[in-house]
């Protein structure tokens, strides 16, 4: 088993900034042949003192919040720990332990709320980018502000319909077809700008 420390370790100094949001299939590898038990041991409850202290509770939201991501990329179960990592994201941060962890680390106790089809949950996001992470969030508010517009639009993310097994409606399929999430963020820099 993992330590916390040693998921910190990973994802804030092995990874870093740099590899935090690229992906792709050799980084879900390692994540898997690394952190999947660990995983495991949080889906069944066996990681809870971790969420006794705020560095514990980052690494359980790195597992059940990023990580998940990478281990089950384009399936269902990619979601399925979102809302044990909103759970631990909200206690943390009502105790103050998000700001016990210096940015930009301190951005994903927000990403639980970034990725929640709850819009209140992503109003709380932005303010939260907007207030908490002065020196770092500027690029992470942009896309705070895109998460939280398509909610608004659609009330859930597209792009995991066809993952969860969901009907995209025509709104839906034609916001896919016209560049989905990365033209959102465009329409938002443009309105920026002006």
């Amino acid at each position: 088993m993992a330590s916390p420390e040693e998921i910190l370790s990973f994802w804030l100094d092995e990874t870093g900034p740099t590899g935090w949001y690229s992906g792709g299939a050799e980084m879900d590898q390692t994540i898997r042949e690394r952190f999947q038990d660990d995983y495991n041991r949080a889906c069944s409850g066996s990681l809870s003192l971790w969420l006794t202290y705020a560095s514990g509770v980052l690494a359980y939201i790195l597992l059940t919040d990023q990580f998940s991501r990478s281990m089950f990329r384009d399936t269902a179960q990619a979601f399925a720990t979102d809302k044990l990592a909103k759970a631990a994201a909200k206690a943390a941060i009502a105790k103050g332990w998000d700001m016990k962890i210096d940015e930009p680390a301190r951005q994903f106790f927000y990403m639980p709320l970034v990725h929640s089809e709850c819009l209140s949950d992503q109003d709380r996001a932005v303010r939260l980018f907007m207030t908490r992470m002065p020196e770092t969030g500027a690029s992470n508010l942009l896309h705070a502000r895109a998460h939280r517009e398509i909610i608004r639009r659609f009330g859930r993310f597209s792009t995991r319909n066809a993952a969860l097994g969901r009907i995209s409606s025509d709104a839906e399929q034609a916001y896919l077809d016209q560049g989905g999430y990365g033209a959102i963020v465009n329409e938002l820099q443009v309105l920026q700008a002006a």
